[in-house]
């Protein structure tokens, strides 16, 4: 099995930036802000990275507007928003048309192609059949965590055992085994594998 990882360029001198800025984006209820603080925590409590997570939602529990940032660094991080996304993963068409500008120019994006139809592809552009693959695993509930587990196969910001402690320790006990076949799911299928 191969990996393929992409690389976070630092803006700076062109090299590879030990910090990446990850921005999520969607909708009240798709699970925005759980995917945010499951990278956040599995960098910070159990990759050993530094991690900041902030999240801004709209005052509808569901349907209204959703963001969650999260920087991860190997060095303490000075600023908690993300300013210029080196990954943006989006999971509802609005999110895409209010987000799309704050990619940096060869960032990744990565998007549900059952929900995102994005104006653009070719290289670092993924889109995924999430929420069709989480129905299939018996919830559209971790369409998330489908979306987290190709964003950890594509990038490699945090490994796959730091994403497990992290969703073993936040999500409840019945629905651990769920997610953690949801965030291989998307593992797969970013590095290219059949999904089981």
């Amino acid at each position: 099995m191969t990996q393929t990882t992409v690389a976070m360029p630092d803006k700076s001198n062109g090299s590879t930036s030990s910090t990446s800025q990850v921005r999520f984006g969607g909708v009240g209820g798709q699970g925005i802000v759980l995917a945010g603080r499951l990278l956040g925590r599995a960098a910070a409590l159990f990759d050993g990275k530094e991690a900041v997570c902030t999240q801004t939602y709209g005052p509808e529990a569901r349907g209204g507007a959703s963001r969650a940032d999260v920087i991860v660094s190997n060095n303490p991080v000075d600023y908690p928003f993300v300013t210029e996304a080196d990954v943006l993963a989006v999971f509802f068409q609005e999110a895409y048309l209010k987000f799309r500008s704050e990619l940096r120019p060869g960032g990744t994006l990565i998007f549900d192609s059952t929900l995102v139809n994005p104006s653009e592809d070719g290289d670092n552009v993924y889109g995924i059949p999430a929420t069709e693959i989480a129905e299939g695993l018996g919830s559209k509930l971790v369409t998330n965590i489908v979306m987290l587990g190709f964003l950890l196969g594509k990038t490699g910001v945090v490994s796959r055992d730091s994403m497990e402690q992290a969703i073993r320790s936040m999500v409840k006990k019945q629905l651990v085994e769920l997610d953690l076949k949801a965030l291989d799911a998307g593992i797969s299928l970013a590095q290219g594998d059949a999904i089981a």
